[in-house]
């Protein structure tokens, strides 16, 4: 005769259960948890670009994709908690002794639209990692293929490496999880406020403060190092992103990361992920100081307030010197000059020098900046170049064409 244990069948189960702190916000019961990686996209419904949830904004996938890459380069990834809603399907089994703040969370899968959960806050998110994850699995059952087919040791010792690189990133996002929680909130209408209310009271981050903290990128992370040049020392706004009149500072952190590239890669240039990998931060450092020595150096109003007997807000009254828009055009001039005219740091000083004359402000309908093919950059009586990318990439080029001018010719 034979014995079936039914306990040891689990029978076609949709539902994952996972340990959950139980508590209120806003009067509603909200369950925190822990999910792995690889179940976020059978508990949560699957962001889809091609149709949005009604209750929700449209997914970027480009921005999606992004996000995975992230967490699939930097393992020392970062990302705040998921926020779900629970219509009513989920279950909680409290842990007794825990006063029912504790328990087992009991969440149906997300099968169409069975399911009781649905997005608040995070779909980029979710579906980043659904994406990196199955794009690993893809690659490696690749490489698998090509194992396959092929005799040579040495090819196969190469795609063996490339498949464990490949397995070991999975691995690692295998292992890993977020955040999550889920607001028990079976009203739809309501439900739909709360997207509302997260997205009405998200403080987005400015770019002073990315460019202060955001060390992914060369230009941010010199910051601190960069800043310690007389020029700026102490004339940074490090929350700000606009040079109002009444501000008191030469620029904002977010200026200093723009005259940081353009010094590198040219004002209109981008540093990309294998320009970040080959600029050295020391080098960098250097030749961004060398940019404002030569600023310094070359321009009379500049050395004034590198010593502190110029503020910024009287540069900015009568100088196209405290502008943004100006000091980006000649980091694009730096550039230009070192990297296509043979120019070393003295040749610049003396060609700003040349220039020095020619920055009052408001600009006169006398002046080199309506006399030339500059004209196109500058409107009637303006204190700053038009900022559009066009045009001062056009400045740029206009004003090396003068290099190796005579002054008297200017």
């Amino acid at each position: 005769m034979i014995t079936v244990e039914t306990s040891k069948i689990s029978g076609p189960r949709r539902e994952s259960t996972f340990i959950a702190q139980r508590s209120t916000q806003g009067g509603r019961v909200v369950y925190t948890t822990r999910i792995p990686l690889t179940s976020l996209d059978t508990i949560l419904p699957l962001p889809d670009p091609e149709q949005p949830d009604a209750d929700n904004r449209k997914v970027d996938t480009r921005h999606a994709k992004s996000f995975g890459e992230y967490i699939h380069l930097t393992e020392s990834w970062v990302a705040p908690t998921l926020l779900a809603r629970d219509n009513g399907g989920c279950t909680f089994e409290e842990i007794p002794g825990t006063d029912g703040r504790f328990g087992y969370l009991t969440i149906p899968w997300a099968i169409g639209a069975l399911s009781p959960l649905s997005n608040v806050d995070g779909q980029h998110r979710i579906l980043g990692v659904h994406l990196i994850i199955k794009s690993l699995g893809e690659q490696i059952k690749k490489i698998d293929a090509e194992i396959s087919k092929t005799t040579k040791p040495e090819k196969i010792a190469d795609l063996t490496a490339s498949r464990d690189k490949l397995a070991g990133h999975l691995k690692r996002l295998e292992d890993e999880s977020v955040g999550v929680d889920i607001y028990v909130e079976p009203n739809n209408v309501l439900a739909r406020q709360m997207f509302v209310d997260v997205a009405d009271n998200a403080k987005g981050i400015s770019s002073a403060l990315r460019a202060r903290f955001d060390s992914s990128k060369v230009a941010n992370r010199i910051l601190d190092r960069v800043v310690s040049h007389a020029l700026i020392k102490g004339k940074v706004d490090l929350e700000q992103d606009r040079m109002t009149v009444k501000n008191p500072n030469l620029m904002g952190a977010k200026h200093v990361a723009d005259l940081t590239r353009g010094v590198a890669v040219g004002v209109a240039g981008r540093i990309g992920k294998q320009r970040e990998r080959e600029l050295a931060d020391e080098v960098m450092v250097e030749l961004v100081h060398g940019y404002f020595d030569c600023l310094a150096e070359g321009f009379k109003d500049l050395a004034a307030v590198a010593e502190g007997t110029l503020k910024p807000l009287d540069l900015r009254a009568h100088s196209l010197l405290g502008s943004i828009g100006m000091l980006r055009v000649l980091a694009g001039v730096y550039h230009e000059l070192k990297e296509n005219h043979d120019a070393d740091d003295e040749d610049v000083i003396a060609f700003f020098t040349k220039l020095d004359p020619h920055m009052n402000a408001p600009v006169s309908d006398t002046s080199i900046w309506r006399k030339t093919a500059a004209s196109a950059d500058f409107e009637v009586n303006a204190s700053a170049p038009v900022m559009r990318t066009q045009n001062l990439v056009h400045l740029v080029k206009v004003i090396v064409s003068w290099y190796g001018t005579p002054p008297d010719q200017l």
